[in-house]
């Protein structure tokens, strides 16, 4: 399973895990995802997504079906 934001784009990352005695050991630092359903009123769908705390939180301010044309939802993507 791919963690990675399917409305913004966001993926983990790859750090250093820092020891007391500097010791260094590769990690990783997942993104916070989430399942979570949207109600699509214009095409009167419900469509599943797994975003991120950080999107969720665009989709509560503006709103599903500015949030899907802002970040260029369903569009191909790099």
């Amino acid at each position: 399973m791919s963690r990675i934001c399917e409305l913004t784009g966001k993926k983990s990352m790859v750090g250093n895990k820092i020891s007391h005695a500097n010791n260094k050991k590769k990690r990783r630092f997942n993104i916070n995802l989430f399942k979570k359903r949207y109600f699509l009123i214009e095409e009167k769908k419900w469509i599943k997504l797994k975003i991120c705390a950080y999107a969720i939180r665009i989709i509560d301010k503006i709103g599903i079906k500015n949030a899907l044309k802002r970040f260029k939802y369903g569009k191909k993507r790099k």
